[in-house]
């Protein structure tokens, strides 16, 4: 049977060309059986390398380990890091393709390693995307409130918006975690650390409602403690929020690719384009260095200036 992977492009349970889960496979026993790996660190291999061979796949019809070269793993790094992944998490997936790579050439399954030559040195980290706030208030409104999913939908992209919050934040508050009377979250981010974000009233309504109305019916047994549900009570799961906002994205009509980490990068650059202190946005936000924020003042002085270009009768 050909392997199964999560990929946030493809969506759950994609199944890979044959000879490719076969690979995947392979090396898998061989890391579990003859290195004794870790459960955690096999699963990270197989999450990583579904994912590329996914990609793989859909972008380049390569359905054999055979047909990837040396520009294919390139291309994949730089999708990787142009939807917003960490370097940290880039470098990991880069040295489970090798790790892969390896394994084959030396079983003699390839004639060469394909990843020898991969530059291990990662491109300069570009300027984050952003969305307009017409095309985040046409997303904002895009979930139908009248059912269970889609207020459960609506609150949570309002959410994200309104705090910036990173998505494993967002799908792992606990009930715990809001405080409505005063309309603001606790919030444990990176490295176990703690920090208070205020919400909006926009977002603090829909709170209200989905807690009201949707939450109940997602969990009529009051089992769970998780704040965003999914069918059956379980936990919203990063990457079933991912392909949720998706398809909104497609029904709003907006044409850039849209990810959860790209409300992040909105909510800080509408924030600073409206005259917030950068030290409360690096605050909201849980940057423990401020130089990381500091990279939304240059996307805030260059949407400014492709505004005053584009509207401003003496911009050209």
């Amino acid at each position: 049977m050909a392997s199964r992977g999560k990929n946030p492009d493809a969506g759950q349970g994609t199944e890979l060309p044959k000879p490719c889960g076969h690979a995947v496979e392979g090396f898998l026993d061989h890391c579990r059986v003859e290195k004794g790996l870790a459960w955690n660190t096999v699963e990270s291999y197989r999450l990583d390398l579904m994912n590329f061979f996914s990609w793989a796949d859909r972008k380049h019809k390569i359905r054999h380990p055979k047909n990837v070269e040396r520009p294919i793993i390139s291309a994949y790094l730089s999708h990787l890091h142009d939807i917003g992944l960490s370097r940290r998490t880039i470098a990991r997936h880069r040295v489970s393709l090798r790790q892969l790579f390896q394994f084959l050439a030396a079983e003699g399954l390839l004639e060469a390693d394909p990843t020898i030559l991969v530059s291990a040195t990662l491109p300069s980290r570009s300027l984050p995307g952003v969305l307009s706030f017409a095309d985040v208030e046409t997303l904002l409104d895009a979930p139908d409130r009248n059912t269970t999913l889609g207020l459960r939908d609506a609150a949570m992209l309002q959410l994200l918006y309104s705090t910036g919050l990173r998505v494993t934040e967002l799908v792992a508050l606990p009930l715990s975690a809001l405080h409505t009377s005063k309309s603001y979250l606790r919030v444990t981010g990176k490295g176990g650390r703690e920090r208070i974000v205020p919400y909006g009233e926009r977002a603090g309504m829909l709170l209200q409602r989905y807690l009201e109305e949707s939450r109940p019916l997602l969990d009529p047994r009051s089992l769970h403690r998780g704040l965003f549900l999914c069918k059956g009570g379980h936990t919203m799961s990063r990457q079933n929020f991912w392909k949720r906002l998706k398809q909104h994205a497609r029904k709003s009509g907006i044409r850039q690719p849209v990810y959860p980490h790209k409300l992040r990068h909105s909510f800080a650059t509408h924030l600073l384009e409206n005259g917030a202190d950068l030290r409360m946005v690096q605050a909201m936000l849980g940057h423990v260095d401020i130089a990381t924020t500091e990279i939304y003042t240059h996307v805030a002085r260059e949407r400014l200036r492709k505004i005053h270009m584009e509207h401003h009768p003496r911009g050209r």
